[in-house]
């Protein structure tokens, strides 16, 4: 497929390698320009361009920003054909996004996003950690792959968003509608977890909304005090076993 992504952090990144080695045609842009991409990003032959021509002709755009930036990106969003997938991998944090009123009150998040590009999308790898993306994928068919939820309201949506998943190196599970993806959102047991196909649908059904802004903030905060020094930064499997022990 051709596909676009904006946005080249950590998730971005791991999707245009893994992308663009499944087979798929992969253009990425970022805020600062195709020169300010790096090389490693264009391994497996992902290209660098501007944002205007990561969208031109995309079958799927895949949103890789900072759920904060997303009303910037709207109004190029609001150009692309109906038929167009748009697979949305934010998640919404207050220290980083500002408050936003209506996530806060309790709107789902995908649904806000959905407001703000004024077109359907499907969520997908956005409960997934970086290093889990970047180190764990594995083929089909292995014994523990971890497990990615994908919800989406658009038949076609979702199929495309699963299956990318599938090529990125993970299974893709069907979560659902978006209205439904919060059970995947910060804070819940579904995020950021690492749970294979059998464990993801008892950890989706076992979220409870009023409770994930709680654990959400209490994981970043405990992160946040071990991270930075230069001397007790721990490594991506302690992460995995925090969100877990606060989680779920």
């Amino acid at each position: 497929m051709k596909i676009g992504i904006l946005g080249v952090g950590h998730i971005g990144k791991t999707l245009a390698q893994r992308l663009a080695q499944a087979g798929h045609s992969v253009k990425v842009a970022n805020s600062r320009g195709p020169h300010t991409i790096e090389q490693d990003v264009l391994a497996f032959g992902a290209r660098a361009v501007t944002t205007e021509e990561a969208l031109a002709d995309a079958e799927v755009v895949i949103l890789s920003i900072p759920l904060g930036r997303i009303p910037g990106v709207a109004p190029l969003i609001a150009k692309l054909p109906e038929e167009t997938v748009v697979i949305d991998t934010s998640n919404y944090y207050p220290f980083r996004d500002d408050e936003i009123e209506a996530i806060e009150a309790g709107q789902v998040a995908s649904l806000w996003v959905v407001e703000q590009l004024g077109r359907p999308i499907a969520k997908a790898w956005n409960a997934i950690g970086s290093a889990s993306l970047a180190h764990k994928a594995a083929p089909a068919g292995t014994a523990d792959r971890i497990a990615i939820p994908v919800a989406a309201d658009r038949e076609k949506d979702r199929e495309v968003a699963l299956a990318l998943v599938n090529d990125s190196g993970f299974d893709g599970f069907d979560a659902g509608a978006l209205a439904d993806s919060w059970r995947q959102q910060p804070g819940a047991p579904a995020y950021c977890t690492d749970l294979t196909r059998e464990e993801m649908d008892p950890a989706l059904a076992a979220a409870e909304k009023d409770r994930l802004p709680k654990r959400r903030d209490l994981g970043v905060a405990v992160m946040q005090e071990r991270l930075g020094d230069g001397t007790t930064n721990p490594d991506a499997e302690w992460g995995v076993r925090l969100v877990r022990a606060i989680n779920m």
